[in-house]
């Protein structure tokens, strides 16, 4: 199969889909991986390299994504990009399409097939592709929350650990999945008093059982949101309903009762987010203020540290992609449960119910496609 590897273009995203090891591995099965030159330089990964694995460099992103049968990306393409993608050509990359509907048509109007690294799902519902940018992102929750803390930044002027005799501040987490866990680990680890909270009291228990004691666990629902938010210097929204916008945990109304300076970090922009007042930003222009409240909605936080986010996200893809290329998209998901939740859009029609329900769209059932 003919891979290709175009340069990200969305604001400050630096990420690259493929490492030259990932690259040197689908070139040994037999495979022809092109790269758009400088593709891998904000994360580190010169052309030479690329060549040295046995990849071929290509000038333009029009040039990659005209040969390509396959093309992989990490995030999901933009209007520049619309017009590049073929009827036919597998696309695998992060889409968040029910985050956003123009993506959704545009994707429908060129054909393509389109399968989602954040719905490849295993037996036990977990979500492999999603995973290691989930635990980028929900570290970097609280390493960037503590940091709009700061009074020159806009924040309460709170020290997340405290210091001895002053106390720490007040962490809540929505959501104790991957997101929540990672950042619950952060923030204990900073010396924060944090709460996690979730509709799944299996999951807290768990939770309860693994995490420091300064992490507390409390089942979610409107009431104790209301009451928590009063009094937490620092809340992360780390919710997720796979392929589906999330629910809005956070209401506008909520925000008045806040104290001035609390910090928002809404990891569930991609799909909406779980905070009303969440509208996606970049790291150019990551917060802004409602009612005094900072909020921080970076839709793509780990391309701010592409150089760890490039290689943990190859080391989830790449078995993937190794089978994509073996056989194409539809006998290798035929075969693999999980890679057949992935697919979103297939020439022309949706195949996930929930993108479908999120925009009215009519469903077709992938039965149509894959026997």
């Amino acid at each position: 199969m003919i891979i290709g590897v175009p340069k990200e273009i969305k604001n400050n995203e630096n990420r690259v889909a493929l490492t030259p090891a990932g690259a040197q591995e689908l070139v040994r099965k037999g495979h022809t991986v092109y790269v758009q030159t400088k593709a891998g330089d904000g994360s580190g990964f010169s052309d030479a390299e690329y060549v040295g694995a046995g990849a071929k460099i290509l000038p333009s992103a029009a040039d990659v994504f005209g040969i390509a049968e396959m093309i992989m990306k990490v995030k999901e393409p933009i209007e520049q990009e619309y017009g590049l993608i073929k009827n036919d050509q597998l696309v695998f990359t992060y889409f968040h399409f029910a985050s956003y509907e123009p993506l959704a048509h545009a994707m429908i109007k060129t054909g393509a097939v389109c399968l989602a690294y954040e719905t490849v799902e295993r037996i036990d519902g977990s979500l492999p592709l999603l995973v290691p940018m989930s635990e980028v992102a929900g570290r970097m929750a609280i390493q960037e929350g503590a940091k709009y803390l700061e009074k020159p930044l806009k924040g309460r002027g709170i020290l997340l650990g405290g210091v001895p005799g002053v106390m720490p501040a007040k962490v809540l987490i929505l959501g104790g999945g991957v997101v929540g866990t990672n950042a619950a680990k952060m923030a204990a680890g900073m010396g924060a008093d944090v709460i996690i909270t979730d509709v799944n009291i299996n999951r807290l228990r768990y939770l309860d059982d693994v995490m420091p004691k300064n992490v507390r666990t409390m089942v979610s629902n409107d009431y104790v949101l209301r009451d928590l938010v009063k009094s937490h210097d620092l809340i992360v929204g780390g919710v997720l309903i796979p392929g589906a916008k999330a629910p809005k945990l956070i209401t506008r109304d909520m925000l008045k009762t806040m104290r001035p300076g609390t910090v928002l970090v809404d990891v569930a922009v991609d799909q909406g987010g779980c905070i009303e007042t969440c509208r996606p930003t970049t790291h150019e222009d990551p917060t802004y203020i409602i009612d005094d409240v900072v909020h921080y909605c970076v839709a793509n936080m780990p391309g701010a540290v592409p150089y760890t986010s490039t290689l943990a996200l190859t080391n989830a893809t790449l078995p993937y992609a190794i089978k994509l290329a073996n056989h194409g998209w539809k006998k290798a998901c035929q075969d693999s449960m999980e890679l057949r939740k992935g697919l979103n859009v297939i020439n022309g029609k949706v195949v996930y119910k929930a993108v479908a329900d999120a925009f009215n769209l009519p469903f077709t059932d992938i039965k149509e496609f894959i026997a």
